[in-house]
């Protein structure tokens, strides 16, 4: 996937304007950083291009492909990491990644959810214990594993970072600079400015539902200027 395109999206609820006539192009190698106070909508923007949730108006388009066939044929292709972690707390952290595997129908299951326990650092042990024993930062981490296991083309994160320790942190940026750096398209939120500053290639600014600006990152401090400017 290269690219998504946004065209005046909207998500009306009632009578509120959760988004109003957002239009930006997310692009594959980038990572979008995507900001704004509470109530601003970066959660609905993201829910909608992860097709948890559907537009109310305006197109989307996954290279040529329109938001309801990707949701259709091609939800595979979006790793998606939230408040709610998606995982089962009666399970174990590997029994959890082995349902999600078996679940897509990947091949080497065993390999494939040893391999991502290690990248997120949880020890055979964690990896062993039932998910009700974990800390908010364990969970975190099996969350982006559960995320990542399908190898998809979109990554969206929505306050990935909620839990984490500074190592925990430093490990969830580096592997989405590695998988940008792979080609894959990115978007996050989070209030952590200092973070997105230094992960972010490109800034949304949302205020209100409407997106504010939009601008390349490219320099240190530059999303902080931005956002004291435009949020």
């Amino acid at each position: 996937m290269q690219s998504i395109s946004l065209e005046s999206v909207s998500r009306i609820y009632g009578r509120l304007f959760a988004l109003h006539r957002v239009s930006l192009e997310l692009r594959a190698g980038e990572i979008t950083g995507i900001v704004g106070d509470n109530g601003s909508g970066k959660t609905t923007l993201l829910t909608i291009l992860a097709t948890l949730d559907a537009p109310s108006r305006g197109h989307i388009r996954y290279d040529d492909v329109t938001w309801q066939e990707f949701a259709d044929h091609y939800r595979q292709e979006v790793g998606w990491v939230s408040h709610d972690g998606l995982i089962y707390d009666e399970l174990t952290g590997r029994e959890n990644l082995t349902f999600f595997a078996d679940l897509y129908g990947l091949d080497a299951t065993k390999a494939l959810v040893s391999r991502w326990l290690d990248r997120v650092g949880l020890s055979d042990d964690d990896a062993d214990r039932r998910v009700s024993t974990y800390s908010r930062g364990m969970r975190q981490r099996l969350s982006v594993a559960r995320a990542m296991l399908q190898d998809p083309d979109l990554l969206l994160l929505d306050e990935p970072m909620t839990g984490l320790d500074r190592q925990g942190q430093a490990d969830v940026a580096e592997l989405l600079q590695e998988l940008a750096g792979r080609g894959k398209i990115v978007a996050l939120s989070s209030h952590d400015l200092d973070l997105l500053d230094r992960l972010a290639t490109q800034a949304a600014i949302l205020r209100g539902g409407k997106l504010a600006h939009t601008q390349a990152i490219d320099t240190e401090g530059a999303l902080l200027d931005c956002y004291r400017e435009h949020a």
